[in-house]
Order: structure tokens, then C-alpha cells, then sequence
């Protein structure tokens, strides 16, 4: 189930909402500037689909997006628990940082956390299977996917090579709960 879970910048102690109800996380992320939304899938997926299966059941959901939002490149990503660099991908992905474009992934399976550090507030979006959530150009982040991964998400860009992070040097992401 998603989650939204809303804290004061300064202090991870203090929670400020906490809520697994869709219609509660979509308006306090939209209101902080962040799209979030629910996906189904027009034809039948499984842990085995191949990736342009996988993007042939969201045909309609992806091509919308690209037109609203001018994205150029989608791709799909799976990672498993066998997977030998796991914890070093973990650790690449839990530092605070920026991009240049919108983060946008969808959860075809599985699950992670999104941190978003917007004002004086942390909110952590657990993600998991039907989600969509945009994080926004230039918004301070960092993503937790779990010890043990177990996810396939699609992933839009605007910039045609893909992902790329600027670090903030803040430690921030250290002081907040992970994923078991």
C-alpha cells in the first residue's frame, strides 16, 4: 500500500502527516508541486514480461505523458534481490541530489521510497505497483530502494542520455528511516 509520510526538516522525529489514503497522498504532493498517480495496466504483466511488453501495457499512459510533459526517452529498469551490485546501487541513490529534468517513474512491481526535501518538510512517498510519482526538476531528493530490491519501474526523461545526478553535499538523507 502507498504511503505518505511528512516530516519537519530539522527534526525526523517529528511526523508530520502520515497517510496510505490515495486520495490524501495525491493532493498533499500536488501541493507541494509533485505529480503523483495511479496506472493500470491495459494488458497483462508479470514478473517474467519483458521490458517491451511491459511498455506495451502502459502504451496510452506512456504516450500521454511524453505529449504533456515533452518527454523523450523511456526505458524500464528491474532490479532483484540476486542482483550482485545491489547495495552498491542502494548507496548511489541515497545521497541527496538534483536533476536537471523531472524524475518520473512508474512501479510496475514492487516498491521504493521516494524522499523529497521541499521547504522545511521531508515527504517519503512509498511507492509500490500501480504508482506513478514525478518528482520535479531541481528538487532536492533521494531514493531508497530497499536491502533486498525487488522492483521494475519505468522511467521517462526529458534528456535523451538518461539519469544524471548533482549531489547537494548535504546529510540530511542520513538522518531519516530507509527501507528495511
Amino acid at each position: 500500500m502507498s504511503r505518505l509520510t511528512v516530516f519537519n526538516d530539522t527534526n525526523p522525529e517529528q511526523v508530520l502527516l502520515d497517510s496510505t489514503n490515495a486520495t490524501v497522498i495525491q493532493q498533499q504532493l500536488q501541493a507541494a508541486g509533485v505529480q503523483f498517480a495511479k496506472w493500470q495496466a491495459r494488458a497483462p504483466v508479470t514478473a517474467d514480461s519483458r521490458p517491451e511488453q511491459i511498455l506495451a501495457a502502459y502504451h496510452h499512459d506512456i504516450e500521454q505523458l511524453k505529449a504533456a510533459d515533452g518527454y523523450v526517452t523511456v526505458d524500464v529498469i528491474s532490479l532483484s534481490p540476486g542482483h550482485p551490485d545491489k547495495q552498491t546501487l542502494r548507496q548511489k541513490f541515497l545521497a541527496e541530489h538534483t536533476h536537471s529534468e523531472d524524475e518520473v517513474r512508474f512501479f510496475v512491481r514492487g516498491q521504493g521510497l521516494f524522499c523529497l526535501h521541499i521547504g522545511s518538510k521531508v515527504y517519503q512517498v512509498l511507492c509500490q505497483q500501480h504508482d506513478l510519482i514525478s518528482v520535479p526538476a531541481n528538487t532536492p531528493h533521494w531514493f531508497d530502494m530497499g536491502s533486498e530490491p525487488d522492483f521494475t519501474a519505468i522511467r521517462l526523461f526529458n534528456n535523451p542520455e538518461g539519469w544524471v545526478a548533482h549531489f547537494t553535499g548535504s546529510d540530511i538523507a542520513s538522518r531519516y528511516p530507509l527501507l528495511t
